[in-house]
């Protein structure tokens, strides 16, 4: 294996959650040319459907698209199944669901509460146990979480107190994964992105009030493109991190240096 490859994926199966779009979209696209197979999980599944289409159509790989709720603890069993009768195996996951609702937290009522922490943790602990345990049969395999900055620090000026409480237990959850997993042959790390161009930050970025503090609170002066995420995603995925598990590693464009 030369340098080149050790940072790709080719000839594996790659799951990438929340593939629809924004960010998990971009790791689709650049797993994919990088030679892996793809599938997508994703809520919105007409629009999963043709990103799947797009991101095959342009690399030449297998890519399919499957509907589902992650937040249900009965569907990730289902639908990795579904996975693993197509395409025989999964060698890696993307695990990047989330949503924010930027709710002030003397107003956020507990069905609100309750439904961030159904996607953005335990949905991302149901498919990591779901697919982990495909893994653990074959002896090998990495999984790769969408954390956030705001596991680290409060982000301002922006109300989201669920939020930031589901990103540091989503942290948490990467070590307790990856020191559990670890003498079955399964990494598990996780990225944690600042302000990305997505549609989870296109509220924030139209708001006056929201957009100075988050530019003069980031050194680099500019937010994220969900591409730059991807290819720390990939590196993480890859080989060439082979000697990484449990990490945490942020890519915020210095947010954190304060």
């Amino acid at each position: 294996m030369n340098v080149l490859e050790r940072f790709g994926l080719s000839g594996k199966v790659a799951v990438v959650t929340g593939g629809a779009r924004g960010i998990g979209r971009a790791v689709a696209e650049l797993a994919a040319s990088t030679g892996a197979e793809i599938a997508i999980v994703d809520i919105l599944e007409d629009v999963a459907k043709q990103t799947a289409k797009e991101i095959s159509e342009t690399s030449g790989r297998r890519v399919v698209a499957y509907g589902g709720d992650l937040s249900k603890a009965a569907n990730s069993p289902r639908i990795v199944d579904a996975i693993i009768a197509d395409f025989g195996r999964i060698d890696v996951l993307f695990n990047g669901i989330g949503i924010n609702p930027n709710t002030p937290a003397l107003e956020i009522q507990p069905e609100e509460w309750e439904a961030v922490m159904n996607v953005n943790i335990n949905g991302q602990f149901y498919i990591s146990q779901a697919v982990a345990r495909k893994m653990v049969e074959r002896g090998s395999g990495t999984i790769v979480a969408i954390g956030s900055n705001s596991g680290f620090t409060v982000d301002r000026p922006q109300p989201q107190a669920h939020y930031n409480t589901s990103k540091a237990a989503v942290h948490q959850m990467v070590k307790s994964l990856a020191m559990e997993l670890a003498p079955h042959g399964i990494r598990v790390n996780a990225v944690a992105p600042g302000y990305v161009i997505t549609d989870l930050t296109a509220r924030g970025i139209s708001n006056p009030d929201w957009l100075p503090m988050w530019k003069s609170m980031t050194p680099l002066g500019r937010f994220g493109q969900p591409e730059e995420i991807a290819n720390l995603m990939l590196f993480l995925a890859s080989d060439a991190s082979s000697y990484m598990t449990g990490a945490i590693v942020l890519i915020d464009g210095g947010y954190t240096c304060w």
